[in-house]
C-alpha cells in the first residue's frame, strides 16, 4: 500500500473490487445505480432474488425449479445450481438451506447467454476447423485514474462444456478477446 500512496506503482484492480463481485451484492447494485448516479441503468442485471426479503424469499421457494440459485459464500462458479437439473428430493434440500440461511443465497432467472464462435479443438465432434458455438459473457475493462475509460476490448468467457452455462475458467471455461470495434 505504501508503494501505491506513493505512486510507485499502479494496481490492475482497485482495492476493494471484489465487494462487488460478491453474488450478495449482484441485487443492490442497480439500486446502487440509481443512487449514487441518479439515473436507471444502462445495462440490466438478470431479474435478481435475496430470499433475504419476504417477497423474494416467496418468489424463489415457489419458482425454484427455473431459477439459476447461487450460494453466495462461493466464488468461480462454485455453489451455482440450476433448479431445472435438480431431481425433487434435491430440490427439497435446497429448500430446506433457503428456509434456513435465507441471506446465503441469491436466486436469478436463467439468462440464455448468446452462443458465440470460439475455437476449441479439442471438441472435434461438432467442430469446423476448431470452431464450436459455446455460451459466453463478456467482462469489460474499466480503468480508473484522472478519468474513468471503458476499453473497446473486453474479455469473454466461455464454457467448454455444450450444455453449460458456468463459464469460469475454474470450471473449465475458456476465455478469449473482444474488441469493438466503431462503424
Amino acid at each position: 500500500m505504501q508503494a501505491y500512496k506513493a505512486g510507485n506503482v499502479a494496481l490492475v484492480n482497485a482495492i476493494g473490487n471484489g465487494v462487488a463481485d460478491d453474488k450478495g451484492i449482484y441485487y443492490f447494485v442497480p439500486k446502487m445505480v440509481e443512487y449514487y448516479l441518479d439515473e436507471k441503468p444502462i445495462l440490466q442485471n438478470a431479474p435478481t432474488y435475496l430470499p433475504y426479503f419476504k417477497e423474494d424469499y416467496d418468489y424463489v421457494l415457489s419458482n425454484i425449479q427455473r431459477l439459476v440459485i447461487k450460494d453466495v459464500s462461493e466464488a468461480g462458479g462454485y455453489g451455482v445450481v440450476f433448479g431445472k437439473d435438480l431431481s425433487e428430493e434435491k430440490l427439497e434440500e435446497l429448500k430446506t438451506l433457503i428456509i434456513s440461511q435465507p441471506r446465503r443465497w441469491i436466486a436469478q432467472e436463467v439468462i440464455d447467454f448468446k452462443d458465440l464462435k470460439v475455437l476449441d479443438d479439442t471438441d472435434s465432434s461438432s467442430s469446423v476447423d476448431g470452431f464450436v458455438e459455446r455460451k459466453a459473457d463478456l467482462r469489460a475493462f474499466v480503468v480508473s485514474g484522472r478519468e474513468t475509460k471503458v476499453w473497446r476490448s473486453g474479455l469473454t468467457r466461455f464454457s467448454r462444456n455444450p450444455d453449460s452455462f458456468v463459464v469460469n475458467s475454474s470450471q473449465g471455461g475458456g476465455f478469449k478477446d473482444t474488441w469493438v470495434m466503431e462503424e
